[in-house]
């Protein structure tokens, strides 16, 4: 059996769309037209994923990503008719791991919702076939750092022994940046490899997964000692006390 979604959008055309073209892969879906149906199906049904537009009836899909960042970090991909920056910095300071704009290819959902539920080690059997191996996939080796340790095999972090609670694509990009520590990331070579898709050249995807990262792993995130900004050019992670 594939994963199991929610799609939420009072427009009924998409909601049609979108169901129809997950059910193909092998998903169960379930629908919801305003946001307090939402809740009540994550609540009900504990999905692997949740698409939600950002304007809906009751309440939005910046207020439902809020209330299940609360307690949980199921992967949300938001839809937005508008597309504007702000929209999108909001959206992702919120918690969603991914967003679209409208109008938008029904396969290219299905294609990030195949990356994401990859990524978080969701029942995807039906949809993974046809995926290339995560970043970094080639090693399961734990990496340690000075009091950073990755555990790539749990998808589990820990910092000064304690959980750090990271989402699918804040742990990839963790995981990524510390197989080559030292080594610098522009964030169009970021998006590439850890979305998979090229923005038209936006890059504020990954300037607000650093900085939410850096919030959840850093003693002093604008110090940051591990993550480190090399300007002009993009990220690295500092490669002082690296073992393996």
């Amino acid at each position: 059996m594939g994963a199991s979604i929610i799609v939420a959008d009072d427009e009924r055309n998409i909601t049609d769309v979108c169901r129809r073209y997950l059910e193909r892969e092998g998903c169960t879906v379930w629908i919801a037209s305003d946001g307090e149906e939402a809740l009540r199906l994550w609540r009900e049904h504990r999905p692997d994923l949740l698409v939600l537009d950002l304007m809906m009836p009751k309440l939005d899909g910046l207020e439902v990503c809020d209330i299940i960042r609360q307690s949980e970090d199921t992967p949300i991909i938001m839809l937005t008719a508008r597309g504007e920056e702000a929209d999108r910095l909001l959206g992702l300071t919120m918690g969603a791991d991914d967003y679209m704009t409208k109008p938008f290819s029904p396969r290219e959902l299905v294609l990030r919702v195949k990356n994401i539920l990859r990524r978080t080690g969701a029942n995807v059997s039906s949809m993974a076939k046809e995926q290339s191996p995560a970043p970094g996939g080639e090693t399961g080796q734990s990496l340690h750092f000075d009091g950073l340790s990755i555990f790539p095999q749990e998808r589990r972090v820990t910092v000064k022994g304690a959980e750090a609670e990271l989402t699918a694509k804040e742990f990839d990009m963790l995981h990524l940046l510390a197989l080559y520590p030292g080594k610098v990331f522009s964030r169009s070579q970021l998006l590439n490899q850890i979305w998979d898709f090229a923005y038209d050249g936006d890059t504020t995807t990954v300037t607000v997964h650093v900085r939410r990262l850096r919030e959840k792993i850093e003693d002093n995130p604008s110090d940051p000692c591990w993550i480190k900004t090399v300007w002009g050019i993009g990220y690295k992670l500092d490669s002082k006390g690296a073992t393996v």
